[in-house]
């Protein structure tokens, strides 16, 4: 039970910093195109923080992406922007930041070996703060 906890906070928080990777990572680091989940309108967390901020910034956001037209990279761009200021970026790197804490936390309750636990949480901190 007490690892399975562990193992949902620690999903979670690898999907926060992957959403955040697909709209502010590098390729040259990702692999991916820049904003390349802005690009396919990708309904991810930092996007709906955004889309459902009820800022000036979001509403913009909210019109960019309901076009339904290919988005041009200057388009991306000011998107990526819109997110951030509504909030969504911040949104989601907190949330990561809170998922991961909890599954470390999640670790401190545990009976376990020392060198496993040492590697869990060295498990934790490397998928929480990739930048890939």
């Amino acid at each position: 039970l007490g690892l399975a906890e562990y193992g949902e906070h620690l999903g979670l928080a690898f999907q926060l910093v992957d959403d955040l990777l697909g709209i502010w990572g590098t390729t040259a680091r990702t692999g991916k195109p820049v904003c390349s989940d802005l690009r396919s309108r990708k309904k991810s967390l930092p996007v709906v923080a955004a889309l459902t901020s009820g800022t000036p910034a979001g509403e913009r956001f909210a019109e960019i992406y309901r076009d339904d037209t290919v988005l041009t990279e200057v388009q991306l761009q000011e998107a990526a922007v819109l997110v951030d200021q509504a909030g969504g970026k911040r949104w989601a790197e907190h949330a990561a930041e809170r998922e991961s804490r909890a599954a470390l936390d999640t670790l401190g309750g545990l009976s376990l070996p020392e060198a496993v636990r040492q590697e869990l949480v060295e498990l934790t901190e490397t998928l929480s703060r990739r930048d890939y």
